[in-house]
């Protein structure tokens, strides 16, 4: 397997932070690298490449030879305007590549909102739920409950069908943030271990560039202190409107934004180059250090 990138600085006398993952204690002392599996016909980046079991395992090997930290299965598309998937399908997708790669050696994360099958792939040994809806049905959290598994708690303006159809907020950083706490306050009261939980702002899932580049910029004050932060900006519309790059072509705007969200505190990011992430994370920890 390919190093990950090198640790970033942590201050001295501060404690490492560390998620509790199912079957792993992730450490989060350097940023983590989940790599995406979309196990769709119709996800924005790759619809329909990895829909075939095979095919999936494949690219999720190969992710982590890589340097993948975890992985992110998800069976149904979360782009703007995706309808849903039933949750048999989902399942059917999940299933034979959450069993192939169990003994892969890294965190298995499943991105679904759909309790039932949040309750179904944790049965498979799932490591990680990542819930785009941010566990707010109670029968989303009663599914994550108990047990070891982490809990990644997503903002979403409204669902995939409406949410990019001219969002507004009046402030969008605190309202993310407060929406945040609120979810991390919820899945607490029902018993979750903190050190499971980790939120992600949502880049991109209900807000539009202005929105997305103030949640970024502003990083350390859209998400509630104290809970590691989950990143995804990898090939989003974002960068192809800075940009003006079809999504094939946004590598470079994605590493930069990606850059940007480590800079200002995530610890895990979400990306489809893993590779290129590794090596970018490995420059930019590499020059941090030298400054210490």
């Amino acid at each position: 397997m390919s190093p990950s990138a090198a640790p970033a600085p942590i201050a001295p006398g501060a404690a490492v932070p560390t998620l509790r993952c199912g079957r792993f204690e992730l450490s989060l002392a350097r940023p983590r690298i989940m790599g995406v599996v979309n196990l769709t016909a119709d996800s924005f980046s790759d619809g329909g490449r990895w829909l075939e079991p095979r095919a999936a395992i494949a690219h999720a090997t190969r992710l982590v030879e890589e340097g993948a930290d975890l992985l992110d299965l998800g069976a149904e598309s979360t782009r703007p305007g995706a309808p849903p998937v039933p949750a048999g399908l989902e399942l059917e997708r999940l299933r034979p590549v959450l069993r192939a790669l169990a003994d892969l050696g890294v965190p298995l994360s499943v991105d679904t909102r759909k309790p039932e099958v949040m309750r179904a792939v944790l049965d498979e040994g799932a490591d990680m739920i990542n819930d785009v809806a941010g566990f707010r049905s109670e029968a989303a959290i009663d599914a994550v409950r108990t047990g070891s598994a982490a809990c990644c708690a997503m903002h979403m303006l409204g669902d995939p069908l409406t949410m990019q159809q001219a969002p507004v907020y009046r402030d969008v950083v605190r309202e993310v943030r407060d929406w945040l706490a609120g979810r991390v306050g919820a899945l607490q009261h029902a018993g979750v271990d903190p050190a499971r939980i980790v939120v992600d702002p949502g880049i991109g899932f209900g807000k539009s560039l202005e929105h997305n580049l103030a949640l970024v910029a502003r990083l350390p004050e859209a998400v509630p202190g104290g809970v590691p932060v989950l990143v995804g900006v990898s090939r989003k519309s974002m960068i192809g409107a800075i940009t003006g790059r079809a999504v094939g072509e946004r590598l470079p705007g994605s590493l930069a934004a990606m850059l940007a969200a480590v800079a200002r505190g995530a610890r895990i990011v979400r990306v489809h180059d893993v590779a290129a992430t590794r090596d970018a994370l490995a420059v930019h920890d590499a020059i941090e250090r030298a400054g210490t």
